[in-house]
């Protein structure tokens, strides 16, 4: 039998999101490391698919925070987008002198949104063991137009996420999850009867949670918050798949 150091768990089981930073600058000698680690990363069939814009200049990052709708984003000391980027293998390709339809088709795209979020969670897990904080921001979808503007993303390139890390300026409560049991199966999916049933213990765990939070009290229950979020759902992130078909990729969706 394999024996684990349960210590070695203990960064990843403590993930929190931190969404303010005291103000002041990561160190330079991290930052670098950090960009190691992200190119060590695994991506599909090794091809790299993936890029990371650094964010320095201050109105650019205003502007991402007014895209993203999160005041806090323009004060995040680091600030990464991690986006596909299928522009970069294209371009090698016909230098090479081969022009293929297979660069822009949805198998590249997925390979490079893929590659991005392994390299963002990668990034993430090495700024916690590093005893910062972070905070993921998929808010940078909010408008992917504005963003794809704002950061000059060629064709064969999209945004996927961004991470704004530093050292922490708060300490909030570890954030309660669904238990395991409806999320991790084996051989197969399994499918319930009544999921409130299952979940009614955890609805009242994160009533509790969000009753007790120190900021932005409220008292939503999982379920809740499941159907607050359908219902908010915004026609600029619903079409997303559109907007990458803007950027060149064949998804085969056709705009209404």
């Amino acid at each position: 039998m394999i024996r684990v150091n349960q210590a070695n768990f203990q960064t990843q089981l403590n993930h929190r999101t931190i969404r303010e930073f005291k103000d002041e600058a990561v160190d330079s000698k991290l930052v670098e490391r950090l960009k190691e680690v992200a190119n060590r990363t695994a991506t599909s069939t090794g091809m790299q698919s993936y890029s990371i814009i650094r964010i320095v200049d201050k109105e650019i990052k205003r502007a991402i925070a007014e895209i993203g709708g999160q005041e806090y984003i323009a004060r995040a000391p680091e600030l990464w987008i991690f986006i596909v980027d299928v522009y970069r293998n294209s371009r090698i390709a016909r230098e090479k002198g081969y022009t293929l339809e297979a660069e822009a088709d949805a198998d590249r795209f997925f390979q490079g949104f893929t590659d991005a979020c392994l390299a963002a969670q990668n990034v993430t897990n090495a700024i916690e063991a590093a005893g910062l904080g972070v905070v993921y921001l998929g808010s940078v979808l909010n408008d992917a137009e504005a963003l794809i503007e704002l950061l000059h993303l060629p064709k064969l390139t999209f945004p996927v996420v961004g991470l704004g890390f530093g050292e922490p300026n708060q300490s909030p409560q570890l954030k309660p999850r669904m238990p395991m049991e409806f999320k991790f199966f084996e051989d197969g999916y399994r499918e319930y009867d009544n999921y409130l049933e299952l979940i009614a213990d955890y609805d009242e765990e994160m009533r509790t949670y969000y009753d007790l939070r120190e900021a932005n009290r409220r008292v939503d229950s999982f379920s809740d918050q499941v159907v607050t979020r359908l219902k908010g759902a915004t026609e600029k992130r619903a079409k997303l798949a559109m907007i990458a078909e803007k950027q060149g990729f064949h998804l085969g969706v056709k705009e209404s």
